[in-house]
């Protein structure tokens, strides 16, 4: 927990006076009772009414101080802790666009969501606590028995009894907590995930008339998580009237002694009116340690999952000795006897591939489903490490170049084409960050989308639903198409990104993309496609059975 509380070293000087303000509040609470009891013994009870005004306008002045003192700690604790959540969440968002895609399948989106939102702000419920009142609270329990002590100490003996018990049972607590919630929020993951399975895919289940059975999804991971908030709360709140019966037994036992102590001229009404308001302030600081234990314990818990993220182990790392001068000019892809398994699995999805696009070449990929034509994609951009073998471009292996360089020079559209909020124009843009206006509506003409584009109302600057909820899919994966042409790429990798447009406006496209010299990847299931690639290659259940023209594989085959 280290990694996530270290964020809070900028803020020392705020954290500083944010508990400077708490002692002085706190100070102030532990003299009143003790200037009650002087009120008491030399004013009330000789009836000096002069007395009385004298430490009564003192208590008014420390009270005034004590009011003034808490607004002081109340700002820079908050100051702390909301720019303490923006520094976490900042570093886990950096964490996050660094993953691997193992590390990706190791934290689900869900999950992350959980961790960006509720765990991030328990932590920082967390730290206000300790800012506000977890220094406090003990202080509290601490200076009010030692005060009672200086006022009498015969009957202070009690708090020797009492408190050790309620410290002990606390720590108990705050153990047993700790785990408690940790399932909580394993149980808020569960449901995070399928309120966003839901919501993404709402016009299927619709389609489906699956209502009631995704109904009854929700109702089961809602129903786990409401279990073990129950369970969790009702420890805490079983705490609660533990801890009163043992303070409310210590008050009793006050009065008792103390009354007897009166008539014994062993101790003052003052003494024993002071010790009771003592009593009754650690009474309340004990009673803090309930809520302050499900804040921590909590707070403890979402620590560990937010340490676990940003301790994460990322496995694709960019070489120390990488060539930052080398920049991609020809687009030759090698693939040299390159074996691939995912991280946690058993087989390997690629087995000694071996093959070679050349620079501005046209391959068509071809196989079944679950062939391997994605795992092969994925790995000339780097998205995963090979297990065996090597990939390599215009003759240098992709593990030796930047990372960078290498995604620079390449444009990717993914087999499922993925849009963000916001306009057309935005989405294409997003392909590269210096596109001017002119290179936009060149790659959506090239793309074969510009004629759609401008009949739309606000042509570019239409809006895009969620996910280009208000576009076909023909006119979403041309506005993915359009976002890797605009990057003008050396490498363009085409994943079975064509597959919902007309055999006609294919055609268009692909004539459009020979102008930009690139080497060009495409994932296809239509033989019209493959025809007019340069070459053909046929890959099944991981391995390579053959390439070569359409006409050289007609005639083997």
């Amino acid at each position: 927990m280290k990694r996530v509380f270290s964020n809070l070293l900028p803020y020392r000087l705020h954290m500083t006076l944010a508990w400077v303000f708490m002692l002085t509040e706190l100070a102030v609470e532990l003299m009143l009772p003790f200037i009650l009891m002087r009120m008491i013994d030399e004013g009330i009870q000789v009836q000096d009414l002069n007395t009385v005004l004298y430490w009564g306008s003192i208590m008014i002045g420390l009270a005034l101080l004590s009011f003034t003192a808490g607004i002081g700690n109340s700002f820079f604790a908050a100051h702390v802790t909301f720019r303490f959540g923006y520094d976490v969440r900042e570093k886990l968002f950096e964490k996050v666009q660094a993953f691997s895609f193992k590390n990706l399948n190791e934290y689900p989106t869900s999950s992350l969501i959980t961790r960006f939102t509720n765990d991030v702000r328990q932590v920082q419920n967390g730290v206000f606590m300790a800012l506000r009142i977890m220094l406090r609270a003990p202080l509290l329990v601490i200076g009010g028995v030692t005060m009672a002590f200086i006022v009498n100490w015969r009957i202070a003996l009690i708090f020797l009894i009492s408190v050790p018990i309620l410290l002990v049972f606390l720590f108990w607590l705050l153990s047993k907590g700790s785990k408690l919630f940790e399932k909580v929020q394993a149980r808020l993951d569960n449901v995070n995930r399928v309120m966003q399975e839901n919501l993404a895919g709402i016009r299927l289940i619709k389609a489906f008339l699956r209502r009631d059975h995704e109904k009854g999804r929700f109702v089961d991971a809602n129903t786990g998580l409401m279990n073990e908030t129950k369970k969790s709360l009702r420890l805490i709140e079983t705490s609660m009237p533990v801890l009163l019966l043992v303070m409310n037994m210590s008050l009793l036992f006050i009065l008792w002694f103390g009354y007897g102590a009166v008539n014994a001229n062993n101790a003052t009404v003052g003494e024993v009116v002071s010790i009771i308001n003592y009593a009754l302030r650690v009474s309340m600081a004990i009673t803090m340690f309930g809520f302050l234990t499900m804040a921590f314990a909590r707070a403890k818990a979402s620590a560990q999952r937010l340490k676990n993220v940003l301790e994460a182990e990322i496995d694709l790392l960019e070489a120390k000795d990488a060539n930052p001068k080398f920049q991609i000019t020809e687009g030759k892809v090698e693939f040299s006897n390159v074996t691939f398994r995912y991280p946690n699995l058993s087989e390997d999805v690629l087995k000694d591939i071996t093959f070679t696009a050349n620079a501005r070449e046209k391959i068509a990929i071809i196989g079944a489903t679950g062939s391997g034509k994605t795992s092969l994609f994925q790995l000339i951009p780097r998205l995963y490490d090979v297990n065996k073998g090597s990939v390599m471009i215009d003759g240098h292996d992709v593990s030796s170049l930047k990372l960078d360089h290498l995604r620079k020079a390449i444009g990717f559209v993914p087999q499922a084409p993925l849009l963000f909020t916001g306009s057309i124009y935005e989405n294409i843009a997003w392909g590269k960050n210096e596109a001017t206006e002119e290179e936009v509506i060149q790659a959506a003409k090239d793309a074969q989308i510009h004629e759609a584009i401008m009949e739309l109302p606000n042509q570019y600057q239409t809006k895009i639903g969620q996910k280009g909820v208000n576009l076909s899919g023909g006119q979403k994966q041309r506005v993915s198409i359009a976002r890797a042409l605009v990057r003008e790429p050396k490498i363009l990798m085409l994943d079975d990104s064509t597959s919902a447009l007309d055999l006609k406006t294919e055609a268009k496209l692909l004539k459009a993309i020979q102008r930009y010299e690139c080497t060009t990847l495409i994932v296809t299931q239509k033989v019209t496609t493959a025809k007019d690639a340069d070459r053909i290659i046929l890959l099944d259940d991981g391995e390579l059975l053959d390439e070569g023209t359409h006409e050289e594989l007609l005639k083997y085959s």
